[in-house]
C-alpha cells in the first residue's frame, strides 16, 4: 500500500510535529535558543574587539594588580 500525499498536507504535517514537539519538549528548544543567543553574542564581543586597539598584557596586569590592592 502506498500513501500520497500533496505538498500542502505534508507542510501541515510537519507543522503539527514542530508545534507538538514545541509544546511538549520546551526544554530542548529553550536550550537551543540560549546556546545561538550566547554564540551571536560571542561573534559580536570577538567583532568588536577586533576594531578597537590591543592592549598589552602588562597593562592589563597593572589595573588588575591597582584593582586587588584597594
Amino acid at each position: 500500500m502506498e500513501i500520497i500525499l500533496k505538498e500542502d498536507q505534508i507542510k501541515a504535517l510537519l507543522e503539527e510535529i514542530f508545534l507538538k514537539l514545541l509544546k511538549e519538549r520546551k526544554e530542548i528548544f529553550y536550550e537551543i535558543f540560549e546556546d545561538l543567543i550566547e554564540e551571536i553574542a560571542l561573534a559580536k564581543a570577538i567583532q568588536e574587539g577586533r576594531r578597537n586597539e590591543f592592549v598589552e598584557k602588562q597593562e592589563v596586569m597593572e589595573i588588575l594588580k591597582d584593582e586587588n590592592s584597594i
